[in-house]
């Protein structure tokens, strides 16, 4: 059924003060929040456990001046990370909405490490695309169901409700207000929940493809690797409320998912000193603009696909991450000492292989602009087939400061909040934006001060 808006009914099956639609980083830690300042709080969640976007991520939170930095002597604040921000996205974002996430994100990673006791600590062995200080910040095995379940188990331990197999479909309103909504449940019934606050976080629409070939039409063609939840209902109901949309061109792609096996390899294969090649052996672009982009220029390769190649240096590198080992185990990643070999376990050109990672320089500028300042590919050498994907929109609902939904005319719906892709995010207007963490980022901030309202 398509989400629809419509005026409440004579009476709800339950009524909640705050309700969330969405259990996924942003709808727990906006549960978490609510909670905390005396809110009544219910989630519902339309699967059967709590996993969104968030349990298909990394669970890499980028925040700047947290304990844990400090700890680490990093140095680094939110007028830098902003400014970072900004500068991947051209100075396309809300500077208002930059500063907000830039200056709350600390607050919120120092939040949940000491008062839920998440154990994050700050991913300091490599650098990310775009990140001028290594600020993000993951659980133990760098994964993002670990992210999800350890949220889970704080709702859960503040006893908060979490109902699942409940798909929002209508948005109950009036008045300039949010009164409810109905939620269809597996039987295909129908419940009623009236609500005095309402917090969307129901992320994007990846999963809506009609909507993708609308507004992002240049990655209609690559592999869905987000949440197929993600069905857009916070932008179909925009028009009912007549909230302000921006930015629907915006998405995170990735141009590093193992192919066929569909896991996502870790772009530190690539800012540690590896390198794309397509069926030729070939490079074929400036790996070091960012994984996002990443999707597109794979795509555009023959048979959309391409190959990491990277070093056992590497590998180790990337073994703390929970989906490089599984891509391990599961034979996705060769290993070979020479190029040759490699190659041919590939399907490569050996010679042109050869020739393409002895032509790296050892430092400075290489033919496509990229600047290489890491040690020389060396043996064992390893590789990866790899494509191009979607991961997730970040364009959505403008909100504002409290990240309530702004209508048209800029005005805040009082009682309506969003968060995480379901609002628009600070990734400019298209891929290239994409600074990495900025979906987490938005989840994680937005949440936080929906929540607390």
């Amino acid at each position: 059924m398509i989400p629809r808006v419509e005026p409440p009914p004579e009476a709800f099956d339950v009524e909640v003060e705050t309700l969330i639609i969405g259990a996924g980083a942003c709808g727990l830690i906006a549960a978490l929040s609510a909670d905390e300042v005396g809110q009544e709080v219910l989630v519902i969640e339309a699967d059967a456990t709590p996993s969104g976007s968030t349990a298909l991520s990394a669970g890499l939170i980028p925040a700047a001046g947290t304990e844990l930095q400090s700890k680490a002597s990093i140095t680094d604040s939110p007028a830098i990370f902003a400014a970072d921000i900004q500068a991947k996205a051209k100075g396309e974002n809300h500077q208002t909405l930059v500063n907000l996430l830039a200056l709350n994100a600390g607050q919120v990673i120092d939040w949940l490490t000491t008062t839920h006791g998440l154990p994050f600590s700050v991913v300091d062995d490599f650098d990310y695309p775009g990140h001028s200080r290594r600020r993000m910040h993951g659980l133990p095995t760098r994964s993002g169901l670990e992210l999800i379940d350890a949220l889970r188990s704080a709702t859960e331990k503040a006893g908060i409700d979490i109902v699942c197999q409940r798909r929002a479909e209508t948005l109950y309103f009036t008045d300039g207000k949010v009164c409810g909504i109905a939620a269809r449940r597996p039987d295909d019934g129908e419940e009623r929940i009236g609500c005095k606050r309402l917090i969307l976080a129901c992320n994007g629409f990846g999963g809506n493809r009609a909507l993708v070939a609308q507004h992002i039409p240049d990655i209609e063609t690559g592999i869905w690797f987000g949440h197929d939840g993600n069905r857009g209902e916070a932008i179909l109901w925009a028009d009912g409320v007549g909230a302000k949309l921006d930015h629907l061109g915006a998405y995170q792609g990735h141009g590093n998912v193992a192919h066929p096996h569909g896991i996502l390899i870790t772009w530190a294969t690539i800012s540690e000193g590896g390198v794309q090649v397509n069926c030729a052996g070939r490079r074929f672009w400036n790996e070091a603009q960012g994984y996002s982009e990443a999707a597109r220029a794979v795509l555009a390769q023959p048979n959309g696909e391409a190959f990491v190649i990277f070093d056992g240096r590497i590998a180790k590198i990337a073994r703390q991450f929970e989906d490089f080992k599984r891509a391990e185990a599961q034979g996705a990643i060769k290993s070979a000492e020479t190029l040759e070999a490699l190659a041919n376990m590939l399907d490569l050109p050996p010679g042109n292989l050869r020739q393409t990672i002895e032509d790296l320089p050892s430092q400075g500028l290489d033919q496509f602009g990229r600047h290489f300042e890491t040690p020389h590919l060396s043996p064992p050498f390893c590789g990866v087939r790899v494509t191009g994907a979607l991961f997730h929109t970040q364009g959505g609902l403008r909100v504002d400061e409290k990240a309530r939904v702004l209508t048209q005319n800029g005005n805040p719906i009082q009682n309506l909040f969003a968060g995480g892709g379901a609002a628009c995010g600070v990734s400019g207007s298209r891929d290239s934006g994409y600074l990495s963490g900025n979906g987490l980022l938005s989840a994680a901030v937005l949440g936080r001060i929906a929540g607390v309202g």
